[in-house]
Parts: structure tokens; C-alpha cells; sequence
């Protein structure tokens, strides 16, 4: 079942909204936009689904140690 909502934005991000994502489709851009925020089942099930990911895992990891070394390179 679909709830209708009226929401307050800015003009110019109103105009973006229908010059990038089109008339038709802001609203289905929003919801996949808030969706992980608020429903939170799903999120713990695309957490599960990517730790089963072995490559992206490793790849995950890769990245993790490099920024660490970016890190400690920054003033304090």
C-alpha cells in the first residue's frame, strides 16, 4: 500500500529533481534514497549479503588498510 506525502524542498533542488531524475520518477527516487534509513531489516540484509561477497570483501579490506595509512599522515 502506497501513502501519499507532501514534503517542503527547495526550489533549485526542485528544479534538479526534474531535470536529472524526471516527473515521473521523483517519487521512486526519494524512496530508495530514505528506504535503507528507515527500514532497517533490509539493511541488515544487504549487510549479510555483501559480507558474503569474498571478493568484495578483499577489496574491502584493501581500501581500509590504505586510507589508514592516509590517516596518519594528517595533522593533528
Amino acid at each position: 500500500m502506497q501513502k501519499k506525502l507532501t514534503i517542503t524542498i527547495d526550489e533549485q533542488v526542485y528544479e534538479g529533481l526534474h531535470t536529472v531524475i524526471g516527473r515521473r520518477r521523483i517519487s521512486r527516487f526519494i524512496e530508495d534514497l530514505v528506504r535503507p534509513h528507515v527500514i532497517y531489516h533490509e539493511l541488515e540484509a544487504a549487510y549479510k549479503q555483501m559480507a558474503q561477497d569474498e571478493d568484495r570483501e578483499v577489496e574491502a579490506l584493501e581500501w581500509a588498510e590504505a586510507t589508514v595509512g592516509d590517516v596518519s599522515d594528517e595533522a593533528r
